[in-house]
C-alpha cells in the first residue's frame, strides 16, 4: 500500500514539472558573436616626411696628400640639417609594404682641419664647405603587428643620391694663404635602413616616427684654385664616405578604405 503511495506521488510530481522542463529544452541557447575576422588589406598611399640629419664623412682625400709631410687632418664635421620628403607607396597587406621616396636634404656646412710639415708640425689648413643633396629611394617595410593602433616597423632601401659641395675654401693661416674651389656635384649609388613605429589615427592616416641610417656615398668639390690664379694640379677635395644618422616624422594616407578593427568581440547574455 505504501509503494502505491509512493508511485502515485511521483507521477504527480513528474506531471507537475513537465511543463517547465519543456519550456527550457525550448530556449535557445546563449548567442556568442562571431569574432570579427581581421582581413588582410592592400592599397595605394601618399607619404609625407620631414626630419634632421646627423651626417660624418669617413675620409678626406686630395691628389696633393700623398706628397704633403707629416700630414694629420684632425676635424671633418658636418653640421646637422633638415630634410623634406615626398613618396608614393603600396601596402601589400598587413606586414608588407612598399615606396618610392624623393627627398631634398637641406644645406649643411663642413669643417675641417689638418696640419702638415714637421715634425713638429709647422703648418695648418681649415677647411670650410656646404653640402645639400637629393635623395631617391625605393624602400621594403615588415610592420611587425599592431597593438591598440600602433604599428613598429624596419626596413631597408635602395636608390641613387646627388651630393653637392659647393663654397669651398682653404685657409692656411700660418703662410698665409687661401684657395678657393667652385661647386661640383656627383651621383652615387645610396642605402638605408629603417627602424620606427606608425600610429594610426583614423582608417586611412597613419603618422610615423622613425630613425634612418643612411649611405650617401662621396661627394667632392670643383677643381682647387689658390687665391693668385695659381693651380698646376687638378686637385677637388674628395669626400669619401658620406653617412647620416636620420630621425623623421612622416605621414601616409591610405587611399584604400578599411581599417583594421581592434575592438574585441561582442557577447550577447541571457
Amino acid at each position: 500500500m505504501g509503494s502505491l503511495r509512493t508511485v502515485a506521488l511521483a507521477a504527480a510530481v513528474m506531471a507537475a514539472l513537465a511543463p517547465q522542463i519543456t519550456r527550457a529544452a525550448d530556449m535557445p541557447p546563449p548567442i556568442r558573436m562571431p569574432e570579427p575576422v581581421i582581413e588582410e588589406y592592400g592599397g595605394w598611399y601618399l607619404r609625407g616626411d620631414i626630419g634632421m640629419t646627423n651626417q660624418s664623412v669617413r675620409k678626406l682625400d686630395n691628389s696633393l696628400f700623398p706628397g704633403t709631410a707629416g700630414l694629420v687632418i684632425l676635424d671633418k664635421n658636418f653640421e646637422s640639417g633638415m630634410l623634406f620628403g615626398l613618396g608614393v607607396g603600396y601596402k601589400y597587406n598587413n606586414w608588407l609594404r612598399f615606396d618610392l621616396t624623393g627627398e631634398y636634404r637641406g644645406e649643411t656646412g663642413f669643417h675641417g682641419m689638418d696640419v702638415y710639415g714637421g715634425p713638429p708640425a709647422t703648418n695648418t689648413n681649415l677647411y670650410t664647405a656646404k653640402k645639400a643633396e637629393w635623395l631617391f629611394l625605393a624602400n621594403a617595410y615588415l610592420d611587425l603587428g599592431t597593438w591598440k593602433a600602433v604599428t613598429p616597423f624596419v626596413g631597408a632601401g635602395i636608390g641613387t643620391s646627388r651630393v653637392s659641395i659647393h663654397s669651398f675654401r682653404d685657409v692656411d693661416p700660418t703662410i698665409p694663404s687661401v684657395a678657393y674651389a667652385n661647386t661640383d656635384s656627383q651621383w652615387n649609388f645610396a642605402w638605408a635602413l629603417h627602424a620606427g613605429m606608425a600610429y594610426d589615427v583614423t582608417q586611412n592616416f597613419a603618422i610615423e616616427l622613425a630613425y634612418r641610417y643612411l649611405h650617401l656615398g662621396d661627394g667632392r668639390s670643383g677643381d682647387i684654385i689658390a687665391f693668385n690664379g695659381n693651380n698646376p694640379n687638378y686637385n677637388p677635395m674628395l669626400f669619401k664616405g658620406i653617412t647620416s644618422h636620420d630621425v623623421k616624422l612622416g605621414a601616409r594616407w591610405m587611399f584604400a578604405d578599411s581599417f583594421n578593427d581592434y575592438r574585441p568581440p561582442l557577447v550577447r547574455k541571457y
